[in-house]
């Protein structure tokens, strides 16, 4: 694809900069948003490069920096980096599992200028929490959220649904009540990287997704601005796609582990695009001047039906990761879509959420060693199509039982 490389004057400044500090998690989750092949050969940004791309972020215009992993507590700077960022003015967001999190790195964290914490849950009970993120943590996690509260942080609680717990939606929201939540997201999951392995066994149907959403409604009425709730459907039941990161290098702009800058966090495994490192290039020049973060801007890129779309300025043609995942192709329309020719890729989707055998396939945890063994059977071909378009082209496994991050 011929690349048209926007004029400056028409490229909006990032206003999101996320920061993936590790790729090293205490947690296995089914659903994690990481790289399938997370457990490549590769080596974390230092200290040092950290500083730079807040610096950097920060001129371009970036005014909201998440931070994220992995478990980014298991940086040793944390603290560092959080101060940077409040000397450069971000508003500065923790994602954590709250594993790691002590009285005192919160303490740390709050002294560094650290603005906001998003606590994940997997449900609201130990049976299940524990089960889906392959880890005993239920306790430790309540036990952060009363340390969130005690020094005065806005509860965020975060709850990734999907079908084996999705039901579970009116425990979910009674547990945040009682933490004194005031916000609460509850995504049902989008199903990429380790989602997508573990899509039939996480797909809820149709039933379960009204009905969550009926509860979750119930509770926006009697609590009000109390504690907001925000509930987000699972694309595949949607008849239109979403507009993906608010468009492609218009917002939003992640720095992987080792440096790597994406225009979203799984853009990774797109394949025939060179994507830049902090290490080589300026967050300035991978932003604006970067073949790969012009690629899909504007409309020129886009194919029928999109081109001749009138709802494209909506849309921008929906997910391109998803359209590569699902149609073999990014450039093509988001298979969400149902004008979208590859559409009944969704709707079979769909109708095997209905017919699923719990049996079936056992469910995939995100852990070093299966990072490591899916890489290897990608490359000996022992993948369905659709699972190796997850990886990257070049990836390589890290030795067995290394340290993720560190080559």
């Amino acid at each position: 694809m011929t690349v048209k490389v926007v004029g400056r004057e028409n490229i909006n400044q990032p206003l999101w900069l996320l920061a993936e500090v590790t790729y090293r998690c205490p947690l296995h989750c089914v659903f994690c948003y990481n790289p399938v092949d997370y457990a490549k050969q590769h080596e974390e940004l230092d200290t040092k490069h950290w500083m730079r791309v807040l610096n950097e972020g920060r001129e371009l215009g970036a005014a909201q920096l998440g931070i994220s992993g992995g478990e980014p507590l298991l940086r040793n700077d944390l603290e560092d980096i959080v101060k940077e960022a409040r000397s450069l003015g971000y508003y500065i967001n923790l994602i954590t599992s709250g594993i790691g999190l002590t009285e005192k790195r919160i303490e740390n964290l709050k002294n560094a200028g650290l603005d906001h914490i998003q606590l994940s849950f997997q449900d609201s009970t130990k049976e299940m929490n524990d089960f889906l993120s392959s880890t005993k943590t239920f306790e430790l996690k309540n036990k952060v959220a009363d340390l969130i509260k005690k020094y005065d942080y806005p509860m965020v609680l975060n709850c990734v649904l999907h079908k084996l717990n999705i039901d579970h939606i009116r425990e979910i929201l009674d547990m945040a009540e009682n933490m004194g939540a005031e916000y609460v997201e509850l995504a049902n999951t989008q199903f990429y990287s380790w989602a997508s392995l573990n899509k039939k066994q996480l797909m809820p149907t149709k039933k379960q997704c009204n009905h969550a959403e009926a509860v979750a409604m119930e509770f926006r009425e009697r609590l009000g601005n109390k504690m907001k709730i925000y509930f987000v459907m699972p694309d595949y039941y949607s008849k239109r796609p979403k507009k993906c990161m608010n468009g492609w290098g218009n917002v939003f702009i992640t720095v992987q582990a080792d440096g790597t800058v994406l225009p979203c966090h799984v853009a990774g495994m797109l394949p025939n695009i060179e994507f830049s490192n902090v290490k080589e290039k300026t967050l300035e020049w991978i932003w604006y001047d970067s073949p790969s973060f012009n690629l899909f801007r504007g409309d020129d890129w886009m194919k029928e039906p999109c081109k001749s779309c009138p709802e494209k300025e909506k849309d921008l043609g929906g997910c391109r990761c998803q359209a590569y995942m699902l149609a073999g192709d990014a450039s093509l329309t988001d298979p969400i879509c149902e004008k979208s020719p590859h559409h009944e890729i969704v709707r079979n989707v769909v109708r095997d959420a209905e017919l699923l055998d719990a049996n079936e396939k056992p469910i995939i945890f995100r852990t070093d060693s299966e990072s490591r063994r899916l890489m290897g059977e990608k490359v000996n071909g022992k993948l369905n199509l659709e699972d190796r378009r997850l990886f990257e082209e070049e990836a390589i496994a890290s030795a067995e039982k290394s340290r993720v991050g560190s080559v």
